[in-house]
């Protein structure tokens, strides 16, 4: 018996693969620094679990629609109005179990078969696979780091063709940490209405902007709001990325087609955890500034580091949580009478010879970094950077 080609032509999740194996470690008494987290390593405030326990008590246990409960549709609604200026009805909006289910929703919904989505690279590395899925082509478009991983107009029409359907914009980024301004975000979009080329924008790490105001494409005119399907929900703002609790915004059309798969898929999203995504709007309390301003921190307290040393190099993250390191200079060096060959190398060392757990960036698309995720406290920080210097160390030419 054959089973699905498909499935197995897609590639397992090297992040949580390589995560699961730092927690394990950790699990078994190894002092291991651990930077591979993709969430906050902080716990979901008390107003949000009270209001899922109260949730529970009252029996709000049953399906909900499939768009998820209208008072939280309302709720989203006032939020991209207040926060990301842009003017959407509850018909726009769906509730997904977690972002990752949005962006799927949201390919499956406007890809046929071998559509073009262009793809900047460094990329979160489900993208290329959630195109897979959908039956659709992955065009990656290699970003500078001169140019902070920005694409720009010329690269984007470089990859333009006549089945060019979406480009898909992670703004701010994982693994990265760029964050577009105004401007840019400006040219992007009257490329994209000028080509008929629809955005999926990806904005979950949205709250996380350190140094200036976030700017959703969709705010910037009719036209671009009618071709974004804009994707976030409540994991890296809130700290619930446990809980599954996504969203996505777009026009009626393309929202309508999203319903309709998900009401084949998962149904709605947990009844109880959209009741407790509704407090988190409507209740916020300071907890979350407070998270923010520690993620501001530690963001600069690892470049502080980083530029200490030598042989790494970051490009200035804006948003997000990460620091994509620059390990190129480390290449061709030998550790142990073995030559370095590649970032899978590298990172292969650091997590079993000197107890850190990072992810190689050839998982993101490109070769010559590392992703370090700083969702984790300041003293493990330094500790975990102390450790790579004395790594390299030991290396010799």
């Amino acid at each position: 018996m054959e089973l699905s080609k498909k499935a197995k032509s897609l590639s397992p999740s090297m992040t949580l693969s390589i995560s699961a194996k730092a927690k394990s470690m950790i699990k078994n008494g190894i002092d291991l620094i651990n930077f591979t987290a993709g969430e906050p390593d902080f716990n979901t405030p008390d107003y949000i679990v009270n209001a899922d326990i109260k949730a529970l008590h009252e029996g709000k246990t049953r399906y909900t629609e499939t768009s998820g409960i209208l008072p939280l549709r309302e709720a989203i609604c006032e939020k991209f109005k207040k926060f990301n200026n842009i003017e959407y009805t509850p018909d726009n909006i769906v509730v997904s179990t977690g972002g990752k289910q949005a962006l799927i929703n949201a390919l499956l919904s406007i890809i046929n078969p071998d559509d073009e989505v262009i793809i900047p690279s460094p990329f979160w590395l489900s993208y290329p696979e959630m195109v897979k899925i959908a039956g659709g082509r992955s065009i990656l478009l290699e970003t500078k780091s001169e140019n902070d991983f920005k694409l720009t107009i010329d690269q984007l029409n470089a990859c333009l063709g006549d089945k060019t359907k979406c480009l898909i914009l992670n703004n701010p980024s994982n693994p990265t940490g760029t964050a577009y301004n105004r401007e840019e975000l400006i040219e992007i979009a009257n490329w994209a209405v000028k080509n008929d080329i629809i955005i999926i924008s990806d904005e979950i790490y949205e709250r996380l902007n350190y140094d200036t105001e976030h700017v959703s494409i969709a705010s910037l005119g009719e036209e671009i709001k009618d071709l974004t399907i804009t994707i976030s929900g409540f994991s890296k703002s809130y700290a619930m990325t446990g809980w599954r609790l996504g969203y996505s915004a777009a026009n009626v059309e393309i929202t309508k087609l999203m319903t309709k798969l998900q009401s084949h898929m998962t149904s709605n999203a947990s009844s109880v955890t959209q009741y407790a995504g509704l407090a988190a709007l409507v209740d916020e309390h300071d907890e979350i500034d407070n998270m923010i301003k520690a993620f501001r921190n530690r963001r600069n307290l690892v470049k502080n580091e980083i530029d200490s040393i030598d042989d790494l190099s970051m490009v200035y993250p804006k948003g997000a949580f990460y620091a994509f390191i620059n390990i190129s200079k480390l290449k061709g060096r030998k550790y142990k009478d073995k030559t370095i060959e590649d970032s899978m190398g590298i990172a292969n060392i650091l997590l079993n010879d000197f107890k850190v757990a990072l992810l190689p960036g050839v998982v993101f698309g490109t070769d010559d970094y590392l992703r370090i995720s700083y969702a984790t406290d300041e003293e493990s920080i330094l500790k975990g950077i102390d450790r790579i210097k004395n790594f390299i160390k030991t290396l010799n030419y």
